[in-house]
């Protein structure tokens, strides 16, 4: 009886304590329906999503069906791939609800080889590229085909994601990394493109002697998955720019009128963004290759005065770099059938952006011809942050300046390019002063039709010195164009494409989605010289440590069990 009363406290105290447990977790459940947070404990904060990213989630409206083919049987750097779209696709959920579905599929678990043939020609036919990789696994060698993509749905809309990226000269484990820090900008803009219908409009200039149409589709295709893409003339009109968000100058080989030059500069001064690809040198290959040498000569287009004034000046040279892309050269005779070789051709740099800036981060290399430097002049006021730069082993040459294959025919002197890193594109920020400020009488300045601003609002401008960059190869006969960057001799694909994108959508996008682009997340990758030394060692730790602290936990509660009770039964 004595020992029932003295529990009953205990007992009260128990049940009080539960009830109060109960209450809490009942309590949190009910406040966690309207308050929603989520906490990234990861140096890198690689769980946290952009706030844009979030905001643009949160307005979904309709369902967005990915398919991924990145599962199965996968050498264990891809399955990184995939735990990691996984995880992140969880974090959409999180915020868009139901209006994101994923699943993941695998392309080869068919046992039937032709089935699985003709899942990959259709994966192809669809736009994922596949990846063929080996794979060393201690003594185990194997091949494999895999589609490290997704195809993305909403309604009847669809499109191909790639989630590998590749880079020149970067060692596969760095490019995977690479490949996951980009994941949440990747998947951001697949669902950004099939979910906008409301799109910004971007004028594609003509009049100078612009490339035409089939020279630029590839870039135009590329813009349009985003934008509206129109072709514009403006012949004198003062409002043939005013319903364009974005103005796109893509190569020109004539001067521009003053006239001309004064609707560029108010649509600027408005507010309006720009890309200038500019070719301030003529230059011809097909020369080259005919007669073995040609002459670069400076190109008058009357723009020197007016990108002077924005804050940078395109310069009459020529960059030449021992990083170049190399070119096919007849050496001799096999029998009657010509010898060629690949030589790096120095007017044509590889330039690969070492910046962190949202548009060229982790990008490939750009594919350039007959590129000029740019120097940044002006106001402190506009912010400059040049955006692809040569390599180091670079030098300058000023114009007229003869070019011929003859400098091919022996090494290259490193002494002679020491010039260091030039520019080649450059971003320009902040307000712009107007061109025409203070060369204007009253008369305009004055006349509520011209509507004269001599500052602009707060924009942005990229200037580039080449406008190859966003010319892509055409054949004439089947009237097709190749992809933007696509070389033809190395069968390669550079990063054009991806720079001229990543660039409008900066000059256009208020959202902040392509700051998930600066993401960077620390790779830790293991020593594989050791991991195959120490193996057998770390196997029999991995496997013996457990049991072990499992006995150890097990006899030591055992030991204290009998203690208190050998007490016990002694009082």
């Amino acid at each position: 009886m004595v020992t029932s009363r003295k529990n009953a406290p205990r007992k009260r105290t128990d049940l009080f304590q539960f009830v109060i447990g109960i209450t809490i977790v009942i309590l949190l459940n009910y406040v966690g329906q309207f308050v929603f947070e989520r906490f990234d404990l990861t140096q890198e904060k690689r769980y946290s999503l952009t706030e844009a990213t979030e905001t643009r989630l949160g307005e979904l409206n309709d369902i967005i069906y990915l398919k991924i083919y990145l599962t199965g049987d996968l050498p264990a750097n891809f399955k990184r791939l995939e735990n990691a779209t996984r995880e992140l696709l969880d974090e959409f959920r999180a915020y868009a609800g139901d209006n994101i579905q994923y699943e993941f599929v695998d392309p080869s678990e068919n046992p039937n080889q032709e089935i699985r043939n003709s899942i990959y020609q259709e994966l192809s036919d669809k736009g994922l590229q596949y990846t063929n990789i080996r794979v060393n696994e201690g003594d185990k060698r194997s091949e494999q085909i895999i589609f490290p993509g997704a195809l993305v749905t909403m309604g009847d809309k669809e499109l191909p994601l790639q989630l590998l990226k590749s880079k020149i000269g970067t060692a596969p484990e760095v490019m995977l990394n690479i490949s996951i820090q980009q994941l949440e900008y990747e998947l951001m803009s697949a669902i950004k493109k099939i979910s906008t219908n409301d799109k910004k409009r971007i004028a594609v200039l003509e009049g100078h002697g612009e490339f035409d149409p089939m020279q630029i589709a590839a870039a135009k295709e590329a813009l349009r998955e985003f934008y509206v893409v129109e072709d514009v003339s403006i012949n004198g009109q003062l409002d043939a720019l005013k319903f364009y968000d974005a103005l796109l100058i893509a190569g020109p080989d004539s001067a521009f009128s003053e006239k001309d030059k004064y609707m560029i500069d108010q649509f600027i001064m408005n507010g309006g963004k720009s890309m200038w690809f500019i070719d301030p040198v003529v230059a011809s290959m097909d020369s080259i290759r005919k007669k073995g040498i040609t002459l670069g000569v400076p190109k008058d287009l009357n723009l020197t005065d007016q990108l002077f004034k924005y804050g940078a000046r395109i310069n009459q040279d020529l960059i030449l770099d021992l990083q170049a892309l190399p070119i096919p050269i007849v050496t001799g005779m096999i029998g009657n059938q010509p010898k060629q070789e690949f030589y790096p051709w120095y007017y044509y740099p590889l330039i690969t952006s070492r910046d962190n800036h949202p548009i060229v981060k982790n990008i490939d290399a750009v594919m350039t011809r007959f590129v000029s430097s740019i120097d940044t002049v002006g106001s402190s006021k506009v912010k400059k942050t040049p955006l692809l730069i040569s390599s180091s082993y670079s030098k300058v040459s000023n114009t007229p300046h003869r070019i011929s294959l003859n400098v091919l025919r022996d090494q290259p002197d490193e002494r002679q390019y020491k010039n260091g890193n030039k520019i080649a594109a450059v971003l320009l920020e902040g307000k712009f002063e107007s061109v025409f400020k203070n060369r204007l009488g009253p008369k305009v300045t004055q006349n509520p039709d011209f509507r004269f601003k001599e500052s602009s609002k707060p924009t942005k401008m990229i200037i580039v010195s080449d406008a190859d960059i966003i010319r892509n190869d055409v054949n004439r006969n089947t009237k097709e164009f190749y992809a933007l960057g696509y070389d033809r001799y190395t069968q390669r694909t550079y990063g054009n494409l991806e720079f001229v994108a990543n660039a409008m959508n900066y000059l256009l996008e208020e959202d902040g989605l392509i700051q998930a682009r600066s993401k960077e997340f620390q790779i830790r990758l293991l020593d594989k010289q050791r991991i195959e030394k120490e193996r057998s060692r770390w196997q029999i730790f991995n496997i013996a440590t457990p049991i072990i602290l499992i006995l150890l936990v097990g006899f030591t509660h055992a030991f204290i069990r009998k203690r208190k009770y050998a007490r016990r039964k002694a009082a």
